[in-house]
């Protein structure tokens, strides 16, 4: 190796672009916000001369810095867009890598930029992460789901390793707190994968059929749903709170939308549904079950958070 050269190759650093998409994803839970802080993180990168990127010892230690900071920023001005967006905000639902679309019609994604599904990006988990403060939400995610020190953190959160260990505790309480109704554990959904698979399969069965006793039955007394359209589509702009006004919407909306194709789907790597009209996908709903029935309800209508759910687009 040449006198001066770095350690680390050019592959090396665009390697880096799976993680740091990862990670953006959970901080802002909108993958086209995501790309665009990874994006912009390479930027500031090649921005730097040969011999400033050369004294970098590890590229995706800065990287992953920059990112976070970005990521810090976009999540305090995100707090009043979300004041002024119509109804409820919801994050985007990634969609099995199966059948990821590029919303260029070639129904290819580049492997680098897919999400590895897993528990850390269930709609039920990123809405709790929706509830931290921007710091709190940085230094959990970084510490609890990628195993980031608490020193590591301090210098993306500009606070000392003692701050950030707190507010990772905090975020952990705010967890704990609210999944504790619907019976789950931090950062899990309630009941096992199968168990809501099947309670997601007898929920379309019974919408199907427009059977109002099946789908009171089938949604815990206290259930929610939350709706998201984004001012873009009709939708209910509050949470339907009561299994019987849940049943009652989704009756009317059955009456509403003839023709409608209801699939069974994996929605941010848990078992969902996905509602069709002529082959384009016009909803995308996650659930929460806990003893056998649906206690939470996610529904994103907004087109522009459904641009990976229809190849072609």
């Amino acid at each position: 190796m040449a006198r001066g050269a770095p350690a680390w190759s050019a592959a090396d650093v665009d390697g880096e672009r799976r993680q740091l998409i990862n990670i953006a994803y959970r901080l802002l839970g909108s993958l086209a916000e995501a790309e665009d802080a990874v994006q912009e993180a390479y930027a500031r990168w090649y921005a730097r001369s040969r011999s400033e990127r050369a004294a970098v010892v590890s590229p995706g230690a800065w990287l992953t810095t920059v990112t976070g900071r970005i990521c810090l920023d976009v999540l305090g001005s995100a707090r009043a867009r979300r004041e002024r967006y119509v109804g409820a905000w919801l994050p985007e639902p990634l969609p099995d890598h199966r059948e990821w679309a590029d919303g260029r019609g070639t129904g290819v994604v580049d492997p680098a930029d897919q999400i590895t599904l897993d528990e850390s990006v269930t709609m039920a988990f990123l809405v709790v992460l929706e509830s931290m403060t921007p710091a709190e939400r940085v230094a959990f995610v970084l510490h609890d789901v990628f195993r980031y020190s608490f020193p590591e953190i301090a210098r993306i959160v500009g606070r000392t390793p003692g701050a950030c260990r707190e507010l990772a505790s905090s975020a952990r309480r705010r967890v704990r707190a609210e999944r504790a109704p619907a019976g789950a554990t931090a950062g899990a959904a309630a009941g096992s994968p199968a168990g809501q698979a099947e309670v997601v399969r007898q929920v379309k069965e019974a919408w199907e059929a427009k059977d109002i006793t099946a789908l009171v039955g089938l949604l815990d007394p206290g259930a929610v749903m939350t709706a998201d359209g984004g001012g873009l589509v009709g939708t209910v702009l509050r949470p339907v709170e009561g299994g019987a006004r849940i049943t009652q919407y989704m009756i009317a909306i059955a009456d509403k939308a003839p023709g409608l194709r209801l699939l069974e789907r994996s929605v941010a790597g848990a078992p969902g549904l996905i509602a069709q009209h002529a082959g384009v996908t016009a909803t995308v709903a996650a659930f929460d079950a806990s003893g056998g029935r649906a206690t939470r309800i996610w529904v994103v209508r907004n087109p522009e958070k459904l641009r990976l759910w229809t190849p072609g687009e």
